[in-house]
């Protein structure tokens, strides 16, 4: 008998299995096989284990560029990142699990320094993307709404108050409070927060906020202290050359995120100030990088396999369920104490 995997065309080469070459082997219709292959009830158990193993048999894989095109669909979701965020690649990782789950795909669109966000969104839309998931995008919330009128859109990590789409986030302004309440509680009272800047817009205001109205609580509102950052290193190391510049070093600094925070961590060591035992620091994230073991960094998680799943479930619901009403999500973050925070020096 000859093996259907290996057939060959009239010119020698192999031919790839077919969908009727798995009937043939089953002894069912086509149409058996194609309801099995795309997990619709009808056939029975039996039926379905014999398709499935003579399908993998044969090597057949399903023609999804065929399948889509007849559906008019392309089953993309659209996913806006940053390349430069290890907490985006954490969250497309989670993202293109969830995504799977449901039979969907993803398409990626990076932001660099080059690249701005209108250019981003215009490809993943050149691309058919059904719709848009945005990690943390900074376009005005009339943009967004205007754009979401198009196809839906998810904005992932920015709260985005009436704007008329899907939001999934965490509760910056508790994360950062999070922070305070744990270095106020080991006893720190001269605690610096290294903001997001301009360039991070709502979240750096969130941020901001939760950090201003802690201090205010335990009492240390005439301690504020807020220096100007982003979301990179060079802005940690930039706060601290203007720490010690200042002369007035902080016996603890609250980073805008883990980027910056490990940007912190650098420029102490290199002026040869001890972590924690002269000053503590802590980020925001909870990124890949704030688990090694050579920064072990206190940080607050934003559990990034939450937020994805989310984002995913919004948008299926958007694009299958026929939800139309706008939904925010809002996670709680928690604080993750590792290694960088201690009691200050004499306490």
């Amino acid at each position: 008998m000859d093996d259907v995997g290996s057939a060959e065309h009239g010119s020698g080469a192999p031919r790839r299995p077919r969908l009727e070459d798995v009937a043939a082997r089953v002894g069912v219709s086509t149409a058996s096989v194609s309801l099995v292959l795309r997990g619709v009830p009808g056939p029975s158990e039996r039926t379905r284990q014999r398709v499935l193993q003579a399908a993998a048999a044969l090597g057949y894989r399903a023609d999804r560029t065929a399948s889509l095109l007849a559906s008019r669909r392309s089953r993309l979701l659209g996913v806006m990142v940053d390349i430069h965020s290890p907490f985006h690649a954490e969250l497309v990782e989670h993202l293109h699990t969830a995504a799977e789950e449901v039979g969907y795909d993803l398409v990626l669109s990076t932001l660099t320094r080059t690249r701005d966000e209108h250019t981003a969104v215009e490809t993943l839309l050149a691309f058919r993307s059904e719709a848009l998931i945005l990690l943390g995008p900074s376009a005005p919330a009339d943009r967004l709404t205007a754009l979401d009128r198009r196809v839906p859109v998810i904005a992932v990590g920015r709260r985005i108050p009436d704007a008329g789409l899907d939001v999934v986030r965490t509760a910056d302004e508790e994360g950062v409070a999070q922070l305070v309440d744990h270095l106020a509680g080991l006893g720190h009272r001269d605690i610096v927060h290294v903001d997001g800047g301009r360039a991070n817009g709502a979240i750096a205001t969130e941020r901001r906020r939760g950090y201003r109205s802690a201090m205010r609580r335990h009492g240390l509102g005439d301690r504020i202290r807020v220096l100007r950052g982003d979301h990179t290193e060079a802005a940690g190391e930039r706060a601290v050359r203007r720490l010690l510049d200042d002369s007035a070093l902080p016996t603890a600094v609250i980073a805008f995120n883990d980027r910056c925070a490990i940007g912190v961590l650098t420029a102490l060591s290199r002026a040869g100030v001890a972590v924690p035992g002269e000053v503590a620091v802590a980020g925001y994230d909870d990124d890949t990088l704030a688990r090694l073991s050579c920064f072990d960094l206190t940080t607050v998680s934003q559990n990034a396999g939450e937020q994805a799943r989310h984002a995913v479930t919004a948008a299926v619901e958007r694009l299958d369920g026929g939800r139309t009403a706008p939904r925010e999500v809002v996670l709680t973050p928690r604080l993750v104490p590792r290694g960088t925070t201690a009691a200050p020096a004499g306490r």
